[in-house]
């Protein structure tokens, strides 16, 4: 990301002094699906790098009570919450006009929608759980990419974020449908990325499309339903979040159209 302006405190009498500021000091950033527990530890974390933070969901109750902790954590971040209906391209729109049209910019949309679905073998496999996860997992990026991406290439520090998971490159029987939605969010994100190639011409892009990659997510009401559990390989919900404010520190010629893997290769 580019060094945002430093922040100045002037005290009467005294030469101006440098504020501490975070990574994303001066960034928008959008988060969709954030009333989950990553999008929850993905709202305090960015709010602590500095940015404003503008949440959407379609839980309005689960919502509200994620964009609150992540004020109270930090007293004096910027944290909004929208209710939005992500498989409405038009209310997806509309949700990133708002957004930039109220704070000038917007720098990033993180994906963070999620869902899963599966069966015991790939025979017992039910095509309704087809349809449910291709509107949670892909028609929700599709919406998303759609809507912020000019608003993205408009910033010099730009990032689209999808999570997605291993087993979108390594189907089991079982995970057919959720495997497939993940392959197919991930391939339309890395056409996003090729787009945002193709406008930076030969200076190389400016905005960046990325998908970060975990075997799945543990949380702390995970560990506290299975104490007895080891969760081997999963990414904690602040180690995503972390990871999701540390693609800003990396130029975007380094991450875009790339699958940056917290967990090895399949």
């Amino acid at each position: 990301m580019s060094t945002p302006a430093q922040a100045v405190l002037i005290k009467e009498g005294q030469e101006a002094v440098p504020m501490s500021t975070g990574p994303l000091d001066g960034a928008v950033v959008a988060v969709a699906g954030a009333a989950g527990p990553a999008g929850r530890a993905a709202l305090l974390k960015l709010a602590e790098a500095g940015a404003t933070v503008v949440a959407a969901d379609a839980d309005a109750a689960r919502l509200a009570e994620a964009v609150d902790a992540a004020r109270y954590a930090h007293g004096g971040a910027t944290v909004t919450g929208d209710t939005v209906d992500l498989l409405d391209l038009d209310a997806t729109r509309d949700w990133a006009a708002r957004t930039e049209k109220e704070f000038g910019r917007i720098d990033g949309l993180v994906h963070l929608v999620g869902g899963w679905r599966g069966s015991a073998t790939f025979a017992e496999t039910d095509l309704a759980d087809w349809e449910l996860l291709e509107k949670l997992l892909i028609r929700t990026v599709q919406n998303t990419s759609l809507a912020f991406h000019d608003g993205l290439l408009r910033s010099e520090c730009g990032r689209y974020l999808l999570i997605s998971a291993a087993g979108a490159s390594k189907p089991t029987a079982g995970n057919a449908a959720y495997a497939a939605s993940k392959a197919a969010a991930e391939a339309w994100t890395l056409a996003l990325g090729d787009a945002f190639r193709k406008a930076g011409g030969e200076d190389g892009p400016q905005t960046a499309a990325s998908i970060l990659v975990i075997k799945a997510l543990v949380h702390d009401a995970m560990r506290a339903e299975r104490p007895n559990a080891k969760f081997a390989g999963f990414t904690d919900a602040g180690e995503l979040a972390e990871a999701i404010v540390g693609v800003w520190d990396k130029s975007a010629s380094e991450v875009n159209g790339k699958r940056l893997w917290l967990t090895p290769e399949p």
